[in-house]
């Protein structure tokens, strides 16, 4: 059964210092080692400390933060998403980070034991944003299903 990948950038509006930025950045850890413990989650991108990817960066860019990680399925990665309390953080992102004026979440189907690198990251977020939802690269709206990614890739 395929995996489905994700990855999120933002630019954060500040660093951990930042009297704005402390309720982030104090949920930080707390928010990632849940994502770890939910049924269906495969990976995540983590930093040389094992801990976040604050330190890493989007592939040319080093302004722009980095999240991205593997679920068995849409619906354990939109459980966590949607229904933890990560849910409460994501709908402050605009208190954290910069108001994109493009896409910067992008989803796709990866075979089992697959690891993404952040330069397939940056080709499916490119491509969505140049093209929209494809089998290739696809936001929420237009998540195909899991199904006729095998129906493709069996065919």
């Amino acid at each position: 059964m395929p995996h489905l990948a994700e990855v999120n950038i933002g630019r954060v509006l500040g660093g951990p210092g930042d009297p704005g930025m402390v309720d982030f950045y104090d949920n930080l850890a707390r928010v990632n080692a849940l994502a770890e413990r939910m049924p269906g989650f495969v990976w995540r991108l983590k930093d040389d400390t094992g801990d976040s990817a604050m330190a890493l960066h989007w592939p040319g860019d080093p302004t722009m933060n980095v999240n991205m990680s593997v679920w068995e399925s849409a619906e354990a990665l939109g459980d966590f998403v949607f229904k933890t309390v990560h849910r409460n953080i994501y709908a402050r992102k605009h208190e954290f980070f910069e108001t994109p004026d493009r896409p910067t979440v992008v989803l796709w189907w990866v075979e089992e034991c697959h690891i993404p690198t952040l330069d397939e990251a940056k080709e499916r977020l490119e491509h969505y944003i140049a093209h929209g939802g494809s089998d290739f690269a696809f936001g929420w709206a237009d998540l195909p299903s899991a199904k006729a990614f095998l129906e493709r890739r069996c065919a």
